[in-house]
């Protein structure tokens, strides 16, 4: 039987402006958030890398892959430099799964709710909840580097809803976490220090 699990790409190349420091390494329980990202992550995929630039200094014993296009231009280059790695080292999958560096609750069963969407080798799966879609939380069809990189030769091409919205594309929904303290989004995203303070705090509610 085919190992239906994708190849995944963890994107750590953002700026972290909001954060004042990279997101990636930020301490969350004593534990760097791109770590707790990777732990739940390995488990589903076939392959997991990171997008960061060369020099990355975290040590987490994945393959690191660079954007391939130049000064950094946003999570698309990522795609990018992703789906190109994934071609060489997982040429029989169909998709590569990408998660931003800033979402340590990850749902542990993303890739196969992803996945069991993913029927049109085409069609971009994206991850949506409450309402909202998450369009870094994707599966993005090996078939779309070309494209994809001649869309990115235009410098006024860079947002990811309008490249998204070249294609064929569907969203999973994933439900809310219900916790003593609130309700929580598994796609949350850590952008600020208050946002870290929030994260801490779910942490120690959440069964461990």
């Amino acid at each position: 039987m085919q190992d239906r699990r994708p190849p995944a790409l963890i994107l750590a190349g953002g700026l972290s402006r909001r954060m004042g420091r990279d997101k990636a390494s930020t301490d969350l329980a004593g534990t760097a958030m791109i770590a707790r990202i990777a732990e739940r992550l390995l488990p589903q995929v076939l392959t997991l890398a990171i997008n960061a630039p060369d020099g990355f200094s975290l040590n987490l014993d994945l393959p690191l892959v660079p954007d391939t296009v130049p000064d950094r231009p946003g999570p698309l280059a990522g795609v990018l430099a992703g789906l190109r790695h994934a071609a060489i080292t997982a040429p029989d999958t169909t998709h590569l799964l990408t998660v931003p560096a800033d979402t340590p609750f990850l749902p542990c069963n993303l890739a196969s709710e992803l996945c069991a969407m993913a029927d049109d080798p085409a069609s971009i799966v994206l991850a949506a909840s409450a309402g909202r879609i998450h369009p870094v939380v994707a599966l993005w069809p090996l078939s779309l580097a070309d494209d994809l990189q001649d869309w990115l030769a235009q410098p006024q091409n860079r947002r990811l809803q309008a490249y998204i919205a070249r294609h064929p594309s569907i969203a999973v929904d994933f439900p809310l976490i219900e916790t003593a303290i609130g309700e929580l989004d598994p796609f949350f995203n850590v952008n600020t220090p208050d946002d870290l303070a929030s994260a801490e705090r779910f942490l120690q509610v959440l069964p461990q």
